[in-house]
């Protein structure tokens, strides 16, 4: 476990991720959308979709949309949301967290370092990889449905930050997407390090321990 101290350092509380950070889940979003897409006659490249995982899926479709020159409805993205949530579920019925992920949030937990997760995506999508990553009763999780608005806005993170009880100033944001950089960043409050924002933090933490050497 010495390396995860040497990774952790003075930090106070760490904010996570969930997608494409805690659980292997992106290649399984990015073919659900492509195909959601695709039903409603928006071809869309993998790699595309693929860079805007993280951010809100109403801020993706209409990303695509106004691309293409498409006008959808409010109704149109709900339907679309929908759809991607059951290609997701077919796709991938259960996420396998990260490399290492499960043991770093015991050493965080034994270590009675403070964490939570924050994810843009709504409860029962993520219901599964929560599972797979078998946390305790008492982990701090903020969904896309408890706040106004999602990455790339701060709300989720602010929000886990007040679950947490600690100060914006004492938190580091985790994440493999550069919304999650934005969102951390957009509240004056937070104090961001790019080098304390990697991905997959599980599987390539070691970055951080040489880092902080």
């Amino acid at each position: 476990m010495d390396r995860f101290a040497r990774a952790t350092g003075p930090m106070k509380a760490f904010i996570f991720d969930l997608d494409g950070t805690l659980v292997d889940s992106v290649y399984a979003h990015t073919l659900a959308w492509q195909a959601a897409l695709s039903e409603f006659g928006m071809s869309c490249p993998a790699w595309a979709i693929h860079r805007r995982i993280g951010m809100s899926g109403t801020l993706l479709v209409k990303a695509f949309a106004r691309e293409q020159r498409r006008t959808l409805s409010d109704a149109d993205i709900d339907r679309l949301g929908e759809r991607h949530g059951r290609l997701f579920h077919a796709l991938a019925p259960s996420c396998r967290p990260l490399p290492g992920a499960m043991e770093l949030l015991a050493y965080l937990s034994e270590s009675r370092i403070s964490y939570g997760i924050a994810t843009s995506g709504k409860p029962q999508e993520i219901e599964s990889s929560l599972n797979g990553l078998s946390l305790s009763p008492s982990a701090v999780v903020v969904d896309g449905s408890m706040v106004h608005e999602v990455k790339p806005e701060p709300d989720l993170f602010l929000l886990c930050q007040q679950k947490r009880n600690v100060e914006p100033k004492d938190c580091t944001v985790v994440g493999d997407a550069v919304w999650d950089i934005q969102a951390a960043r957009r509240s004056s409050t937070w104090k961001v390090k790019r080098n304390c924002l990697f991905a997959p933090c599980a599987a390539r933490r070691h970055r951080l321990s040489r880092q902080r050497r």
